[in-house]
């Protein structure tokens, strides 16, 4: 009798508890757009930004705050726009708190947002919290901290910068679209403030990520926001029918933003891929495979990757470089002889492996190991990328060839060798992209 007793007391008391819990949440979830107005006032004191909220309404299944048409404004210093839209944000809450007439966000998804991010020439970032004359107190039914689950569903992220000095909008420099995203522990206060500390972390995936000229397709990766920096580790992606997988990551401090990237790829088409840079569309053929490393700041002009540096070790394979005819050149020295399997189409290779180095708007390698079919060649050079696209390389190539008195007779002529039924000499390599000068050296190196 005693333990059913006791039994009848907890559950008056639970069933009371919930009388008291309902009778205190119908004010609130009744009509919570009576709140709109509290609840705008309050994000605008958080954020100093200007905010729009279209409707709130309540799901009571599970339960959570609805915020339809959510806009959060850039600020007055910024381009006319918005920072952050959303069709629909749901908030769910802690029924606990609000006993105690609070909302506290357990979880919040973001439906379809857009997220537009924009750096200015003095360093400042539309995301960041202005000095707000407004009171920075909470209304008293809702609170903000750390949100234990952030999710966003369909999201587009653009990020550009101003154009200094005249603070014009500049070109886009990353776009991610169709974005999912789950983020752990997420720090409201970091975030706006700027405090260091990390805000965020979680995974994502997207449909596409585009940064600069470069695409990925398919991208999945781990990500960790922190006050002014982004990362994007154990990313993996498919571009331009090929893989790659490596890290990304963002330093948004200083005057200008800086970014550093790692990339290992494979089975990359060439042709597609630099189908994406208008100056030597069409250059190549083939498949490309390698390591890449690229750094530098992202500068507020009209070229702001202008000055990015990297190093690199790639190899393409089965190709040909239809503007630069090696193997023709090579062909003219030793037209009297059979030569072998270097009949094929002249512009054709088996493979080239280089080293990169990106410096100063050119492109160096200090040793280039082309082999193609009956010729081979080494050489050394760099290519502008500055817009004149300048060659300027040089090295010693040579020809499958028999020996005989007219290869003798031509080598001696042209300045040439033969070893071996080997005919090798020197070349250059000047000109542009678009219209590559071949020229023989007098006597191979």
């Amino acid at each position: 009798m005693a333990i059913r007793r006791k039994t009848l007391i907890v559950v008056t008391v639970m069933v009371g508890a919930a009388v008291v819990a309902v009778a205190l949440l119908l004010p609130v979830l009744a009509n919570p757009d009576r709140y709109r107005p509290q609840v705008i006032s309050y994000l605008e004191a958080k954020t100093g930004k200007q905010i729009e909220v279209g409707h709130i309404g309540v799901n009571w299944v599970p339960l959570s705050i609805r915020l339809d048409n959510f806009g959060c404004r850039n600020p007055r210093t910024f381009p006319s726009g918005y920072f952050l839209k959303a069709a629909r944000i749901d908030a769910a809450i802690d029924v606990g708190a609000l006993l105690h007439r609070q909302i506290v966000i357990k979880s919040i998804v973001l439906h379809d947002p857009l997220i537009n991010v924009i750096s200015g020439p003095d360093g400042l970032w539309n995301f960041e919290n202005p000095v707000s004359k407004t009171s920075q107190e909470r209304p008293p039914i809702f609170a903000f901290g750390v949100i234990p689950r952030v999710e966003i569903s369909g999201g587009r992220l653009v990020a550009s910068i101003l154009i200094d000095p005249s603070d014009r909008p500049g070109s886009a420099i990353v776009e991610v679209h169709n974005v999912t995203a789950t983020l752990e522990q997420v720090d409201f206060d970091a975030f706006i403030d700027a405090v260091s500390s990390v805000v965020a972390q979680g995974a994502m995936k997207a449909d596409s990520l585009r940064f600069g000229s470069i695409e990925a397709t398919n991208v999945n990766s781990k990500l960790r926001l922190q006050a002014r920096q982004v990362f994007f580790s154990d990313a993996r992606a498919e571009t331009y029918g090929g893989s790659a997988t490596g890290e990304l990551f963002f330093n948004l401090s200083g005057k200008n933003p800086s970014f550093r990237a790692e990339a290992r790829i494979s089975r990359v088409d060439m042709e597609h891929l630099l189908a994406a840079f208008r100056n030597v569309r069409g250059k190549m053929t083939g498949t490309m495979e390698g390591e890449l490393r690229l750094a530098g700041e992202i500068e507020h002009t009209l070229s702001p990757l202008a000055e990015m540096q990297g190093t690199g070790q790639v190899t393409v394979r089965n190709g040909q470089a239809p503007s630069l005819k090696l193997n023709e050149n090579l062909m003219k020295l030793a037209r009297y002889n059979d030569l072998g399997p270097a009949k094929q189409n002249p512009s054709s290779f088996s493979s080239i492996t280089t080293d990169l180095r990106l410096a100063n708007q050119r492109i160096s390698s200090s040793k280039i190991d082309i082999v193609g079919y009956g010729v081979n060649a080494q050489c050394s050079g760099s290519l502008s990328v500055t817009g004149s696209d300048a060659l300027d390389y040089q090295g010693v190539a040579e020809i499958l060839a028999k020996q005989g008195f007219f290869t003798n007779t031509l080598a001696r002529l042209s300045g040439a060798t033969l070893k071996n039924s080997r005919l090798s000499f020197a070349f250059r390599v000047g000109g542009t992209i678009q219209n590559p000068i071949f020229s023989q050296k007098k006597k191979a190196d």
